[in-house]
């Protein structure tokens, strides 16, 4: 087959991934007619339809769904050997993407790798926020982050970080004239900054734990977020409660911006990991990521 016709069968691969042309077009640096009309080209060749098309969406057929299924695993094996010749190079070159959240991101990942960008210069990193719990294969990243050490059995779990402790906390503007809450179970009583949990769309319940006691609570206020940093700012702003990182928490209490209740009761979470694809080789700029993120005990990391 033609180097053109398996550029198709890739650009094939990544609308039916995205179900959309526009999306598709964008990720391969193509205009939206330039891509349909490769895609058209393909179906002609092949003599068989791929794909439906309607005005809102994309979809594969029997046969694209198929042909999907054969060329998605092949392709990125091929990628993946691409990859690791770059072992061959005197110094380690290419881009690693990562999904996270942007709390590991901005506590985590970036302190330690800025460093490494400034000694490998051919390096470069793209991050990508993302509350979910993301499948990095489909979605073409090389590492993701979430908390705790559970994934895949065809993934790898390196931890990156310390023990994740939640603190709850509210603006002194706020708690004028408020009584404190004494228990988790009195924030239903109070004006709470929610957070949009992006898998299922539903709102998250605050976790809490005392003397081996767990519960969740969930509590109401007038805005709801996606992310971490504006939950943190809306309860500086005096409009209640947030639960987020205490190390998020800990600068404006010390500065009297923000008001720490229910100490006794934030609940303490498995660290963060790092997850990537077991694989028997793994591209040298990876590689030198994973070793920079890799937890040791020590006041360095501490």
């Amino acid at each position: 087959m033609s180097r053109e016709n398996l550029n198709d069968l890739q650009a094939f691969v990544v609308v039916a991934r995205e179900r959309s042309f526009t999306r598709a077009a964008a990720q391969l640096g193509l205009s939206r007619s330039a891509l349909s009309h490769a895609m058209l080209a393909l179906e002609a060749r092949l003599g068989v339809r791929l794909l439906t098309r309607t005005t809102r969406s994309v979809s594969t057929t029997e046969a694209g769904a198929r042909l999907l299924a054969t060329l998605a695993p092949r392709l990125q094996e091929i990628e993946a050997e691409l990859g690791a010749l770059s072992a061959l190079r005197d110094k380690p070159a290419g881009t690693v993407r990562i999904t996270a959240h942007d709390h590991a991101i901005a506590t985590v990942l970036w302190p330690r790798l800025h460093p490494l960008l400034k000694e490998y210069p051919d390096i470069r990193i793209e991050f990508s926020v993302d509350y979910a719990f993301t499948d990095i294969a489909s979605q073409r990243f090389d590492a993701g982050v979430r908390v705790g050490d559970r994934v895949d059995k065809d993934m790898v779990a390196v931890r990156i970080g310390p023990p994740l402790r939640m603190a709850v906390a509210a603006s002194p503007a706020y708690l004028a004239g408020r009584a404190l809450p004494a228990t988790p179970h009195d924030l239903t009583d109070h004006q709470c900054v929610n957070l949009r949990l992006p898998t299922h769309g539903g709102l998250y319940a605050w976790d809490f734990e005392k003397d081996g006691q767990s519960l969740a609570v969930r509590v109401q206020g007038q805005t709801v977020f996606n992310t971490t940093p504006l939950m943190l700012q809306a309860a500086l702003d005096g409009l209640g409660f947030c639960y987020v990182p205490l190390e998020l928490v800990q600068p404006h209490a010390e500065q009297g911006r923000l008001v720490p209740v229910l100490q006794d009761w934030w609940p303490s979470f498995s660290p963060y990991h790092l997850y990537y694809a077991n694989r028997r080789q793994i591209a040298p700029a990876l590689a030198l990521v994973i070793e920079a993120l890799r937890w040791r005990e020590g006041p360095a990391q501490s």
